[in-house]
């Protein structure tokens, strides 16, 4: 994979790195939209707006595929496409075969480009052959798939860890490195997985002990939950000092198995996503952080990909492909890496409420309207 574009970024320049990079990205795309618009004859388009592109999504879990990203790459598409482009979309609800089944379906309908967040980075990958036999370019988004993709949309997963990992060893501050941490691990399936986890290991080898380290299959909250009590059992409710949870469901899972075995005060423990539940959690000092990564960039950013390739926007799209990353089985992929940022009480004002992911009364709601007031969100 090339060296992310803010990997190592200490994480108080977190937010005005964030800040500047959308922005410049933001400018970046403007510009070249409004050369469409101006008549920039080099990136006139060889397919006009009526066109289809498919969506696959992995899962109904993760509460921001159903509620942003599908949405919002929706919009972007018609927007892009003067209400004629449409949208091909599927949910695989965390299973494979109902994946490769949608994605082959989607080849049989000669959808014009396929836009693919794959459960399994490597079964997927014949099925990617597939769409490129039938002359079909395939993007992966948010997970990198294995096989012939054209290009890559996600975030900077390397840094995501690292900003998790970074979270905890400051959380525990002085008392780090005789602290017992537990490791609740991503999908070995995913790609994204081992990414997280270099980037978490990155900052808490040396710093803090890890007592116990799981895998969870399909990031399933209920296996989470259950691999939680089994660290309970061997480490031991008081000794755990903090739980490395790579994402917000099963932050939650984690905490509630903490609170089953009779926890009083809950350790600090991390999450991504920025679910809502998990935001509200994070008001209420239940969960530590989670890590934001703008639900609007990527899908946004995976729209328009898509939409210029098909169209034959050479000019757009190579603006928006300025990364290059490696698979196992291709490499020097065209990619868009988004930045991330994490999320704590002292900034939610200033990440979902201020990018119009949630507001006030979305998280306030009365059951944590006091919990609001206390860190000033009303």
């Amino acid at each position: 994979m090339s060296v992310p574009i803010l990997r190592g970024i200490p994480l108080p320049r977190l937010v005005t790195t964030l800040a500047a990079s959308v922005s410049a990205l933001s400018l970046t795309a403007c510009g070249v939209v409004d050369g469409i618009g101006g008549g920039d004859t080099s990136a006139s388009p060889t397919k006009g707006d009526d066109i289809t592109v498919g969506l696959l999504l992995p899962d109904k879990d993760t509460a921001r595929f159903e509620a942003f990203d599908h949405p919002i790459f929706a919009k972007e598409v018609a927007t892009l496409t003067h209400g004629k482009g449409k949208v091909d979309y599927a949910n695989a609800e965390a299973s494979v075969a109902t994946q490769s089944r949608q994605f082959r379906q989607m080849v049989s309908r000669k959808v014009d480009i396929i836009v693919v967040d794959a459960l399994d980075a490597k079964a997927i990958a014949p099925d990617v052959r597939k769409a490129k036999d039938a002359g079909i370019p395939v993007i992966a988004y948010d997970r990198l798939a294995q096989g012939p993709i054209d290009a890559y949309v996600s975030h900077d997963n390397e840094l995501v860890g690292e900003v998790q990992g970074r979270a905890i060893v400051g959380a525990l501050g002085s008392k780090a490195a005789t602290s017992e941490v537990v490791m609740m691990n991503g999908d070995p399936a995913d790609p994204n997985t081992a990414s997280f986890k270099a980037g978490a290991l990155g900052e808490l080898k040396g710093k803090v002990r890890i007592a116990e380290e799981y895998d969870t299959d399909k990031w399933s909250p209920a296996v989470a939950e259950a691999n939680m009590k089994k660290a309970i059992k061997a480490v031991g409710l008081t000794d755990i000092a903090a739980v490395y949870s790579a994402n917000d469901g099963m932050a939650g899972a984690v905490i509630d198995a903490l609170k089953q075995a009779g926890a009083t005060r809950i350790p600090p423990v991390t999450g991504q996503d920025a679910n809502l539940d998990a935001v509200q959690r994070v008001v209420t000092g239940e969960q530590y952080m989670t890590v934001y990564k703008s639900f609007l960039d990527e899908a946004t950013d995976a729209a328009q990909m898509a939409v210029y390739k098909v169209q034959g926007r050479d000019i757009q799209y190579d603006a928006l492909a300025q990364d290059k990353v490696d698979s196992p089985t291709e490499q020097d992929i065209p990619a868009t890496l988004v930045p991330v940022v994490a999320l704590t009480k002292d900034n939610i004002r200033d990440t979902v409420i201020r990018d119009g992911v949630y507001t006030v009364a979305d998280i306030c709601t009365p059951k944590f309207r006091s919990a609001c007031a206390a860190i000033g969100l009303k």
